[in-house]
């Protein structure tokens, strides 16, 4: 018969010798978050660059040869600019999301409301969702070929309908930690007493029980939980 730690005092049972190591294999999405934020890190950097590389331009542009010269290609380089910043912002949702996933969590994302994988998802396909339609502006203004941007359209409206049909299915599912109170809370933590790491109190954990049961029972709406 295996002996457990409550009958030894000391040794640890096998079974909890396993499970701790397995417990421990989460560290291993250190690996995936440092690649998120070295890509995040990247495309901001390249953005920034872009960013200054385009008002060089225009500015040059614009003193050579009038103001008429950038009418039909200002709009355009700087949506480039947010479409570029706004990757940078799903891949480091990304990273630090499953960083306060896995590893510690983070008053910066219970300020923004990812308290479990289903919120990462809504997310990231919330600032997709912007980034599509930022893309299709970009073709919009540069109306090159009037029949791509036609079936560009219709292909952003599926991808669109998908995503938004996505998030509809999912809305209400994420953790149940996410109360108004504990998003200020966190917010609060970390933009005036530049508190990083983020303390799951007994309060917490209590509040999260009493939704639970009123989600349970019909008492509250799926969604109010964790808006």
């Amino acid at each position: 018969m295996t002996r457990t730690r409550s009958q030894t005092g000391n040794e640890p049972s096998r079974r909890e010798w396993f499970s701790e190591v397995i417990g421990r294999t989460r560290f291993v999405v250190l690996i995936a978050v440092i690649a998120v934020l070295l890509v995040a890190f990247s495309l901001f950097l390249q953005g920034t660059l872009l960013a200054l590389t385009t008002i060089y331009e225009t500015w040059r542009g614009t003193f050579e040869g009038g103001i008429g010269s950038q009418s039909g290609t200002l709009a355009v380089e700087f949506l480039e600019v947010v479409s570029t910043m706004l990757k940078a912002v799903v891949f480091y949702i990304i990273g630090v999301g499953l960083y306060s996933l896995f590893i510690t969590p983070l008053n910066l994302t219970s300020a923004l409301g990812v308290e479990s994988l289903s919120d990462l998802e809504q997310k990231v396909v919330s600032v997709v969702i912007v980034i599509l339609g930022v893309t299709f502006l970009e073709h919009f203004i540069r109306w090159e070929e009037p029949l791509e941007t036609l079936y560009f359209a219709g292909a952003f409206a599926l991808a669109g309908s998908a995503l938004v049909f996505f998030q509809r299915v999912h809305r209400g599912r994420g953790g149940d930690l996410g109360q108004p109170e504990a998003k200020l809370r966190a917010r609060r933590e970390l933009f005036e007493h530049d508190t990083e790491q983020r303390h799951i109190g007994e309060g917490d954990v209590r509040r999260a029980e009493r939704a639970t049961e009123a989600k349970v029972e019909g008492q509250v709406g799926a969604g109010e939980g964790s808006e």
